[in-house]
C-alpha cells in the first residue's frame, strides 16, 4: 500500500512548499508559492495547488490555475503567465499520484483541457504544443569571457550600444518599464498586462525580481527588462523598448548589461526565455549564441478535439491584432487587462 498522501495546499504550508521548490532539481521559479496569491489577487483566477507527502515530507508539488473564459475556453493550467510549470518532483509514485489527482480535479471542474508546461517531456503519447522553445546557457564569472562568447556580428551590436554612450540602471519602480512595455506590445497588436501586476512582482519577490532600464546619453529611456532570479539563474522575462532603440542598439546593450549584472549577482545560468519558433525574438536569441530547446507543453483533452491555439500566430486573430495596433495607448492599457487575464 502506498504511503504517498496527496492533498491541497493549506495555510501554513508556504515555507515548506518553497523550501522544497528551491531544493528540487525539477522545480522552477514559477513553482514558487507566491504565484498562487498573484493569480488570485491580480487576475482573480481560482487556484488548485496540490502537494504530495511521504512520511510527512513534501516530495512533489503541482501548481494549477483554473482559467475560465467565454472567448478562450475553460482550462486547468500549470501555469498561466509562466513559461515553465507542471509537476516538480523526482518521486515517481508521487508524480503519478499528483497526475491522477489533477485529472480527477479537471473532470470535476468540467474543464476542456489540462495543460502542463513542462521543461522536459513526461508523456510522449500525449498531444503537445510544438510552437515554443526556450534558450538557456551557462555564463562565465568573467565579463570579457562572456563578451567573447557572443558571436561576432552580435558582439558588434553590443559594442555599438556602448559607443553610443548608452547607460543602464536598476529602477526602483515599474514606471519607466511599463511605459516602454505597454507601448511595445501595442505596436505588436497584443494587450498589455496591468501595471499593478508588475508592481506586485517587485513587491512580492523583492530581491529576486528587478528592472534594468537603458537610457540614451541624454537620459531618454530606450529599453527595459524585468527579470527573475532563482538559485543561480537569471530569467529576463518581460521587456519593452522605444522605437528609437533599434538604431541605437539599445536592446543589444540592454542584454549585455543584464548579463554583467547577473554575473555580479553570481548567476551562472542565463535563461533567455520562451520564444515562438521562427519569430524575430527567436532569431535574436540565436544570434547571441543560444541554442533553442524544445518545450514540452503536454495536454489532456477532455471537452475538445485539438490543442487550443490562443496565441498571436493563430490566423483567426489577425484582424484583432490589426485593430488593436490602432488603439490609443490609454484605451489599450484600460482594455488590455480585461482580455489578457484569460490568455495566460
Amino acid at each position: 500500500m502506498s504511503d504517498v498522501i496527496v492533498r491541497p495546499y493549506a495555510d501554513g504550508d508556504a515555507a515548506r512548499w518553497n523550501e522544497f521548490v528551491f531544493a528540487c532539481p525539477d522545480a522552477t521559479f514559477f513553482h514558487r508559492i507566491e504565484w498562487r496569491d498573484l493569480m488570485q489577487q491580480v487576475f482573480r483566477h481560482r487556484t488548485h495547488y496540490l502537494l504530495a507527502e511521504r512520511g510527512g515530507r513534501i516530495v512533489a508539488v503541482l501548481p494549477l490555475v483554473e482559467v475560465k473564459s467565454a472567448l478562450f475556453g475553460h482550462a486547468l493550467t500549470s501555469l498561466p503567465f509562466a513559461v515553465y510549470g507542471g509537476i516538480a518532483g523526482s518521486d515517481a509514485e508521487a508524480v503519478m499520484a499528483l497526475e491522477a489527482a489533477a485529472e480527477t480535479l479537471a473532470e470535476s471542474a468540467g474543464v476542456q483541457h489540462l495543460e502542463y508546461r513542462n521543461l522536459t517531456e513526461r508523456h510522449a503519447e500525449w498531444p503537445r504544443q510544438d510552437l515554443y522553445v526556450t534558450f538557456r546557457k551557462e555564463i562565465q564569472a568573467d565579463d570579457e569571457a562572456n563578451m567573447q562568447a557572443i558571436p561576432r556580428k552580435q558582439r558588434a551590436m553590443v559594442r555599438k550600444g556602448i559607443k553610443n554612450g548608452l547607460l543602464s540602471e536598476i529602477d526602483s519602480s515599474a514606471d519607466r518599464f511599463f511605459a516602454l512595455y505597454s507601448d511595445n506590445v501595442l505596436r505588436h497588436g497584443t494587450p498589455a498586462l496591468p501595471k499593478k501586476f508588475f508592481e506586485a512582482l517587485l513587491k512580492v519577490f523583492g530581491h529576486d525580481c528587478d528592472i534594468l532600464t537603458v537610457s540614451s546619453a541624454e537620459g531618454k529611456p530606450l529599453s527595459s527588462v524585468l527579470s527573475f532570479y532563482f538559485r543561480d539563474e537569471i530569467l529576463p522575462y518581460y521587456a519593452g523598448d522605444d522605437v528609437a532603440a533599434r538604431d541605437l542598439a539599445a536592446n543589444d546593450f540592454k542584454y549585455w548589461e543584464l548579463m554583467r549584472h547577473a554575473v555580479a549577482r553570481e548567476c551562472r545560468i542565463f535563461d533567455y526565455g520562451r520564444s515562438k519558433v521562427g519569430t524575430g525574438p527567436y532569431h535574436f536569441k540565436k544570434n547571441w549564441g543560444f541554442e533553442p530547446i524544445s518545450l514540452s507543453y503536454e495536454y489532456r483533452l477532455f471537452k475538445r478535439d485539438s490543442i487550443p491555439q490562443n496565441n498571436p500566430m493563430n490566423p483567426k486573430y489577425r484582424a484583432f491584432i490589426a485593430l488593436w495596433k490602432r488603439l490609443p495607448i490609454g484605451v489599450a492599457n484600460w482594455l488590455g487587462p480585461v482580455l489578457v487575464r484569460n490568455l495566460g
